[in-house]
C-alpha cells in the first residue's frame, strides 16, 4: 500500500527532536511522499533544508500563509517569488484567506492570494489553499482565474456539500485528514458524495491527529488512520483508496515515482 501526505510541516519545531524517526515511521506505514507546504520567509530556510536532508521524500512548495499576511506582505511575497524557479517547489502554497482569527489584514490577505494564484497559473504548479471563514472570498478569486489552468487542493476542507462541488467543478480536490475521524465532524457524508476521484489525504502534522491520537502531536505515519477511515466510509479496501487517493496526488502535484 502506497500514501501520499500531501500536508505536512514536518519541518516544524514540534518534530526537531525525532524528525529521522518520523519519517522514517511514515516510509514503514507506506507513506512514500510528504509534501510540504511553506508558511513565511522565515519557514522557507527549515522546509528547504528538510527537502534536501529527504530528497526525493519530503518535497516543498513555496507560499505565504494567510495568517502570516501583515504590513510586510509584499516584501514577503517578492522574497518567496524568487524560489518559483527552484525545480523543487511542486506547489504554491500554503495561501489562501483566514477570517476566523482577525481581519485587520483581510484586504492584504486577497491581495497576496490573487498574487500567489497568478504564479500557480504561469508556473503550471497546484495551489494549496488554506480557508477559514472565507469560503466565498476565496471562489469570488478564484472565479477571476475562470478560464486558465488553475487548479490545486482545498486544504482540510471544511465547506458544505455546496462548496465541495463548486470547488470540484474549478478543477480542486478536497484534501481530507485526522478531523473526518472526528465523530460530529460532517465530513463523512461530504467526502461520500465528492467521491473518491476528487480526494486527497493529509495529516497537516503536527496539527488536527485523528482519532485515537486526537489532542496530540500529529505525524504523517497516521495518514494510515485517515486512509481506514476513506475505506470504511466507501465500502472499499484500503488498498483501493490508498491506490485512488495516492493517483490523484501524484497527477495533481505531477510527481514522477
Amino acid at each position: 500500500m502506497k500514501l501520499v501526505d500531501t500536508h505536512t510541516h514536518i519541518y516544524l519545531p514540534e518534530f526537531d527532536s525525532d524528525r529521522d524517526r518520523a519519517v522514517e515511521r511514515a516510509l514503514n506505514k507506506g507513506v512514500k511522499f510528504l509534501l510540504m507546504p511553506n508558511i513565511d520567509v522565515n519557514s522557507l530556510k527549515p522546509m528547504l533544508e528538510t527537502s534536501e536532508k529527504y530528497k526525493g521524500t519530503c518535497l516543498p512548495m513555496t507560499g505565504l500563509h494567510p495568517t502570516s499576511v501583515r504590513e510586510d506582505f509584499e516584501y514577503q511575497l517578492n522574497e518567496l517569488e524568487k524560489h518559483l524557479d527552484n525545480r523543487q517547489i511542486i506547489a504554491i502554497g500554503e495561501t489562501g484567506i483566514d477570517l476566523y482569527w482577525d481581519k485587520t489584514y483581510s484586504n492584504e490577505q486577497i491581495i497576496a492570494f490573487r498574487r500567489q494564484l497568478s504564479w500557480a497559473v504561469e508556473k503550471n504548479l497546484p495551489a494549496v489553499i488554506h480557508s477559514r471563514n472565507a469560503f466565498a472570498e476565496i471562489l469570488k478569486v478564484i472565479e477571476e482565474f475562470k478560464g486558465s489552468r488553475l487548479k490545486g487542493v482545498f486544504h482540510a476542507f471544511s465547506g458544505n456539500t455546496e462548496i465541495a462541488h463548486r470547488a470540484i467543478e474549478m478543477g480542486f480536490k478536497l484534501g481530507i485528514g485526522g478531523v473526518v475521524t472526528f465523530k460530529n465532524s460532517g465530513l463523512v457524508q461530504i467526502v461520500k458524495e465528492a467521491g473518491p476521484d476528487n480526494i486527497v489525504l493529509e495529516t497537516d502534522s503536527p496539527y488536527l491527529a485523528p482519532v485515537p491520537f486526537r489532542g496530540k502531536r500529529n505525524e504523517s505515519s497516521y495518514l494510515c488512520i485517515v486512509n481506514a477511515k476513506i475505506a470504511e466510509i466507501f465500502k472499499m479496501t484500503e488498498e483501493k483508496t490508498a491506490e485512488i487517493t495516492t493517483l490523484n496526488a501524484l497527477k495533481l502535484f505531477n510527481i514522477n515515482e
